[in-house]
């Protein structure tokens, strides 16, 4: 095995003969096993592309005899994570039999349907649309992938000449064509056309490969990709420099994170013009080398050739007219100076959505650019969340290597734009964004939640992330939040979250906490000022320490939050909301409560003030007032519990019953009630609410606010 991986540069050599050899004579096994490896590496295919099938006999339930069943990856799943339950199961002869009924290109849509009619496993996903392309192969198992090495021979200008040159006709050619069931008729023309074929090159998209058994098709597969990337290595700079050569250098990379983090927000703004998108920001070596070479502008308008790239990148990217050391101190003035580019984008979207369409194609989507290009400093995406947004930006990587290697040995082509158009407004493709499921109430939406590693924190963030937002989780343990973030990404995965340690009476925490926000997701719509501490003793016992610093954390640390939140909500100019995690101690007198009590009345009338000062901005500030929340919480830890107890003169471990039992609905307080209580508030249904103030304290009379 140590022989196959080391005669492999450019492509990983995964298969391991004891795990395969577990899985003998289980075809379809195999075929999950090879998925999962092709899938774990993005230089073969990009996350979501590509196909892979097996062909194997299986018990006919209807007969009891033996039919020909092809397995194939459904519609909409991945191939590194490819389950069994992610696969479509069809019978082999009633789907080559279609071909006795299929009247032509026009009839192409029609065809998907009748692909239900040769399912052989009705639990089996639906079948996608690259099923016949595997289907009327003959090969037990078929793999077609999207790799950037063969895609660059498959987009140059010579593609199909390099392809025959390069594989000594071992490899065919299929001109561009929209996947579909003519698509697999003609793949199989080509096959009888050229008989001994190892593999078909599809003109700007891909490449087909195929064995007899998994192991040979996985062999096969790396062996073609191996070379194609062999030949793009031995071929860069025998033309010039690569991209024509490098045109501006970029400042280092501190200096790059800096300029994108003050610009994403404005840009999100921009892009968020009809609804919320999550930002991703890269650097990427390999997006350097091509937004500051003096190809830039010659590459980037012609836009994508592989279907796959354009349908998570849009037609071509947005190139700011910025210099890599702008001043971007004057949001206002910036806003001023990229507004027309925007308006430029949305219009050339709209006339290439005008020229294109037909009389049923769906209404234009929204106009605004996924993909931005800061020359000298990076590359941005935005769209409906993370992971989509994230993707996005590996798609364009993945399409700029594309052009990179087409250049190198050519000259890069992408496909028409009535082509492109066709792909990205197929009524399939229609039908398949009909089908997601419906945005979740916070879709879109980045939140930044102080003290978020632990108590109340961490369950509003949870409850965030449930309901379709990204979230900051920060803390000034850096323990706790250590934990916290193997428990988010346990629970949620890398792009639910991210992490910054935060201390709320730090500015220059603050600063990068913010910083964070606006690399990882673009900027921030709800910022939840959680963090505090408590401290309970007699007026003669307390200290100026004691005071300072509860007035630093709740009063101050909540005032410079908030502070920089309207900094970063008035550069993005679509609103957000400021939740003020504050306490029913600010309404109501207590003893051994002076500095504490206090300070959360300060924090309460801070939000008042706020709320009135920032509704001309669409900032909402509100108010939720907990009591007793002691699970979880890291005021319970120290000394606030003891002091509790002594002020009512009961046990510390009966403390949750006495505040319960003194409340008008008899009720614990748990850190999820008030998570329940956030959502209220920026779930969208009290959007014209501010200033005001929600009790979750099981009913305190005293505490009515009115």
């Amino acid at each position: 095995m140590s022989d196959e991986k080391d005669r492999f540069k450019h492509v990983s050599y995964l298969w391991d003969e004891t795990d395969a050899a577990k899985l003998a004579g289980d075809e379809v096994a195999l075929l999950l096993y090879r998925s999962n490896l092709l899938g774990a590496d993005l230089r073969l295919t990009n996350y979501g592309g590509g196909n892979t099938s097996c062909k194997a006999d299986a018990i006919d339930p209807l007969t009891g005899g033996t039919a020909e069943v092809m397995w194939i990856k459904g519609s909409g799943g991945d191939i590194g994570t490819l389950k069994r339950s992610g696969l479509a199961a069809l019978y082999v002869e009633r789907l080559r039999s279609l071909k006795n009924i299929y009247k032509g290109i026009e009839m192409e849509d029609e065809m998907v349907e009748l692909f239900n009619h040769c399912i052989y496993d009705l639990n089996s996903k639906a079948p996608s649309i690259d099923t016949p392309l595997h289907g009327f192969l003959p090969f037990k198992h078929i793999d077609h992938l999207h790799p950037d090495a063969a895609i660059a021979i498959a987009a140059a200008k010579d593609g199909k000449q390099i392809t025959q040159d390069l594989f000594d006709g071992k490899i065919g050619w299929v001109e561009w064509q929209k996947p579909g069931f003519d698509l697999g008729l003609q793949l199989k023309a080509c096959l009888d056309e050229n008989p001994g074929i190892i593999g078909i090159m599809l003109g700007s998209h891909g490449l087909f490969t195929w064995g007899d058994t998994a192991y040979e098709s996985y062999i096969n597969t790396l062996e073609v990709i191996e070379k194609c990337a062999i030949y793009l290595e031995e071929n860069y700079g025998k033309k010039g420099p690569v991209f024509g050569g490098q045109k501006i250098s970029s400042p280092e990379k501190s200096q790059r994170e800096a300029q994108a983090a003050l610009l994403a927000p404005i840009l999100r703004g921009f892009c968020s013009s009809e609804k919320h998108m999550v930002g991703h920001f890269t650097d990427d070596s390999r997006v350097l080398e091509f937004i500051n070479s003096n190809d830039l502008d010659r590459l980037a308008p012609l836009g994508t050739s592989c279907p796959d790239h354009f349908l998570r990148t849009k037609i071509s990217p947005l190139v700011l007219d910025l210099s890599p050391d702008e001043d971007l101190s004057d949001p206002a003035k910036i806003k001023e100076r990229l507004a027309p580019e925007f308006v430029a984008y949305r219009q050339m979207y709209a006339d290439y959505y005008e020229t294109c369409k037909h009389p049923n194609s769906p209404a234009m989507r929204d106009a605004n650019p996924v993909i931005i290009l800061y020359p000298g400093i990076g590359m941005f995406s935005f769209s409906k969340d993370k992971q989509t947004t994230r993707v996005a930006a590996e798609f364009y990587t993945n399409a700029i290597n594309v052009m990179k290697g087409a250049e190198a040995i050519s000259e890069y082509t992408s496909l028409p734009r009535q082509e492109a158009f066709n792909i990205e407004y197929w009524l399939l493709e229609e039908a398949k964004l009909q089908r997601m499921p419906k945005p979740k109430a916070l879709s879109g939406k980045i939140a930044l939640v102080t003290g978020s590693a632990g108590g109340i924190g961490k369950a509003i963030a949870k409850k965030f992330v449930d309901e379709g937002a990204v979230v900051v989780i920060n803390d000034n343990d850096a323990g706790r939040l250590e934990k916290a973030d193997a428990e988010f990404k346990s629970q949620y995965g890398k792009d639910a979250y991210t992490t910054a340690l935060l201390d709320v009476t730090s500015g220059d925490d603050i600063t990068n906490a913010f910083h964070i926000a606006a690399l990882a997701f673009g900027g921030v719509d709800i910022v939840v000022n959680c963090a505090g501490l408590s401290i309970s003793k007699p007026i003669e016992e307390h200290t100026d320490k004691d005071w300072d610093l509860l007035y630093d954390v709740l009063v101050k640390g909540q005032f410079k939050v908030t502070q920089a939140s309207v900094g970063v909500m008035r550069k993005q100019a679509i609103g957000g909301d400021i939740l003020n995690i504050v306490s029913k101690n600010a309404l109501v007198s207590g003893p051994n409560n002076a500095g504490y009590g206090s300070a959360k009345a300060a924090q309460l009338h801070l939000s008042r003030l706020n709320a009135a000062e920032l509704g001309a901005d669409k900032i909402r500030v509100n108010v939720v007032n907990p009591d007793a929340v002691i699970s979880d919480s890291k005021i319970w830890e120290g000394d606030w519990a003891a002091g509790r107890a002594k002020a009512y003169g009961v046990k510390v471990e009966e403390l949750p019953a006495f505040y319960a039992k003194r409340t008008l609905l008899d009720k614990i307080i748990l850190p999820e009630d008030i998570a329940n209580a956030c959502l209220v508030f920026v779930g969208g249904l009290l959007s014209k609410s501010t200033g005001n103030v929600l009790n979750v304290d099981g009913g305190v009379a005293m505490a009515f606010v009115r």
